[in-house]
């Protein structure tokens, strides 16, 4: 009789002890991803406007909501919901914390692009993601898109950012940013002629899917640079990151609005061009900074906000 009450007790002892090994490890944190917890750490004191797009368009950090849109609903994005646009837009005022980042800036997103040609023949539109619009300049002071350039398949996506930006003197800068699908046989002859940096190419293979996609501004050692990273990895062709020997800081010129998914001639009603259409497909967790995040950052970011965090 006392053993087989000993034997309840242990048998109590022991499911008691397994519950609290299964609380303690269901309680344990997360290992950190390049040394952070979750992707709202990464230069916080440098992100200056935010759009998680989980169920609503608004700009969490000043608490700006659309003053225009199109064509819009939410669906499942790549952290809770994202948003989904069906040759569409969301168009907001100007935000004075953008407005007034000078010298660099880091823009990250996640988009999914549909609306690109899947025939050679066919007409090729941009899939705008991002744009920092002004009044003078309809590609704005930067914006951010995609097409299916120089066709391969229909799911290779050329990633492509075009600024213009102010200078001191008043006058723009202007200049872009492409990711090559392939080389052309004058780019193949620069390289075996010992071009430095040579062309790449990156035909990325993420139409219809979901992709990080990061631009980055910044003047180093007295010289301008812009870049393109895709899913954590640098995708611009390297010989035309380079745009000036003279150092450019980044400034707008203003005032200057936000849009996801349009440039500001479709908003405004007055496009007339064939190849600017606004974005079908879908944008999540749109990321401002006022600085240039560095290769190490813009790897976190993606690995974060990809695994949820």
């Amino acid at each position: 009789m006392i053993i087989n009450d000993l034997k309840k007790v242990a048998l109590i002892a022991l499911a008691g002890a397994a519950m609290t090994f299964t609380s303690c490890k269901d309680d344990d944190p997360l290992p950190p991803i390049g040394g952070y917890n979750g992707s709202d750490e990464i230069a916080k004191a440098d992100l200056v406007a935010y759009w998680p797009l989980n169920g609503s368009g608004t700009e969490s950090i000043s608490n700006t909501a659309p003053n225009k849109s199109a064509a819009n609903s939410f669906e499942d994005g790549i952290k809770g919901q994202g948003l989904k646009l069906d040759s569409g837009y969301l168009s907001y005022p100007a935000i004075s914390a953008l407005e007034s980042i000078s010298g660099a800036i880091t823009i990250s997103a996640w988009a999914k692009i549909s609306n690109t040609k899947s025939a050679p023949g066919a007409t090729s539109t941009i899939s705008p993601i991002f744009s920092l619009s002004n009044p003078n300049e309809q590609i704005g002071n930067v914006s951010i898109f995609g097409n299916t350039h120089e066709l391969v398949t229909s799911d290779s996506i050329q990633m492509k950012a075009e600024y213009r930006v102010k200078k001191d003197d008043g006058s723009s800068f202007g200049g872009d940013c492409v990711s090559l699908i392939k080389l052309s046989q004058g780019q193949i002859d620069e390289n075996n002629s010992g071009a430095n940096p040579p062309n790449a190419a990156f035909p990325n293979k993420i139409g219809g899917k979901w992709a990080h996609v990061v631009y980055r501004y910044f003047v180093q050692d007295g010289k301008t640079y812009n870049q393109l990273f895709v899913n954590g990895v640098k995708i611009s062709n390297p010989k035309w990151e380079k745009r000036s020997d003279e150092a450019i800081p980044f400034n707008q010129f203003t005032p200057s609005y936000p849009i996801i998914g349009a440039l500001k001639t479709v908003v405004e009603g007055t496009n007339s061009d064939t190849w600017n259409a606004p974005l079908t497909g879908s944008v999540d967790e749109v990321r401002i900074y006022k600085k240039s995040l560095s290769d190490a950052e813009i790897s976190a970011l993606y690995q974060l906000e990809l695994a949820g965090r």
